[in-house]
């Protein structure tokens, strides 16, 4: 899964990146216009991976990874600029969209002023305009290449008009029902406005504490924004600071501040969820890990996360849920003898906290 942070210059878009992935970036109080993307790779928190490995005491232990990206602040009215974003990010699973909520003199904020519910419309729109623009392009070479004699995909063209209508309308792509051949036919664009996201209100330390305002920012962005999106509030300053903490001295500072938990770990639930995603897990001495899966997966395709040739070769699927399995106080013998373990086929819907092991022959 990879997630790429946008928001406008100053957001503290770079403060939650580290945060998020422990790294130690500059966070410079100016806004820059190149450079480049910075990756982070971060492993997602999972409980069930921590009990399996105490069981098993296994060689490796391996949590499911998220990527994040951080690039450059879009810039409002700035198509060209704000392109060289897009383009950057343009492969990414889903948008973080950092909002600044936060008042700091030294800071200057680029529109001018801090009115967090602004600058979430404005974000949304240089989404939105710049998948139109990349629409009136397509279809413009479309229109040239007729005119050369070169026929049209009819079904690309009348989706994209379908897509200039609601990014006209002000409609993101990801609020719109395309069936299957429309996604086809407009994969290959890598449209931005089309992907999950999750709006971050970057607030103060004070700020957290106030409850109503958190949940009018959290609720007012439920009410603009549509399709397939999430929204939570954190403070980028104290989650740079907590991700530098040793855990037993991160621990100790959120229960004094009164942060149930990080932001690394809330924003990876909400991204699951808005990607619906799930994992699956498999254990034993050599490794314990966890794989993702988007939700619905059959056994069979599961299997293919792990290797092609036990795809191929899939015979079929031992399976115990997460819970049987410490039920039985981490015995898979107790578990045989219970009936707690199910032998399942090919087209066995994987649920989340699976414990599966595939019998295949190559």
């Amino acid at each position: 899964m990879k997630i790429a942070l946008t928001g406008f210059s100053n957001s503290g878009k770079t403060a939650i990146f580290n945060a998020l992935t422990g790294q130690s970036l500059e966070t410079a109080p100016y806004p820059t216009t190149g450079g480049e993307p910075h990756l982070g790779a971060v492993h997602v928190p999972d409980k069930r991976v921590d009990k399996l490995s105490e069981f098993y005491k296994p060689k490796k232990t391996t949590y499911a990874m998220v990527d994040y990206v951080d690039y450059l602040g879009l810039t409002k009215g700035d198509p060209k600029q704000n392109a060289k974003v897009f383009d950057m990010i343009k492969d990414a699973d889903a948008i973080l969209q950092v909002v600044r909520a936060f008042e700091d003199p030294s800071v200057p904020h680029p529109l001018g002023n801090v009115d967090p519910i602004r600058d979430l419309q404005a974000l949304e729109l240089e989404l939105i305009f710049g998948d139109l623009e990349l629409v009136e392009k397509r279809l413009q070479r479309m229109e040239e290449g007729a005119k050369k004699g070169k026929k049209p995909s009819e079904s690309e063209k009348a989706v994209l008009i379908k897509c200039r209508e609601a990014l006209e309308a002000e409609t993101p792509l990801r609020a719109i029902e395309f069936d299957e051949e429309e996604q086809k036919a407009i994969r290959h664009l890598e449209f931005i406005s089309i992907k999950p996201e999750v709006v971050v209100f970057n607030v103060s330390e004070e700020a957290l504490k106030d409850k109503a305002l958190i949940e009018n920012y959290t609720g007012r962005a439920k009410e603009l924004l549509k399709g397939n999106t999430g929204a939570v509030a954190l403070s980028g300053k104290i989650e740079m600071e907590l991700a530098q903490l040793a855990p037993e001295e991160a621990a100790a500072f959120l229960e004094e501040l009164g942060i149930e938990e990080p932001a690394l770990e809330r924003l990876i639930k909400v991204s699951y969820r808005l990607l619906d995603y799930i994992s699956f897990l498999t254990a034993g001495e050599d490794e314990v890990r966890a794989w993702t899966i988007k939700n619905g997966t059959t056994a069979q395709r599961a299997a293919g996360k792990i290797h092609t040739d036990i795809e191929k070769g899939f015979i079929r699927a031992e399976v115990i849920s997460y819970n049987d399995f410490i039920k039985v106080g981490g015995s898979m013998a107790r578990a045989r003898k219970e009936g707690l373990i199910r032998l399942e086929g090919k087209t066995y819907i994987v649920q989340d906290g699976d414990i599966i092991n595939f019998r295949f022959n190559v």
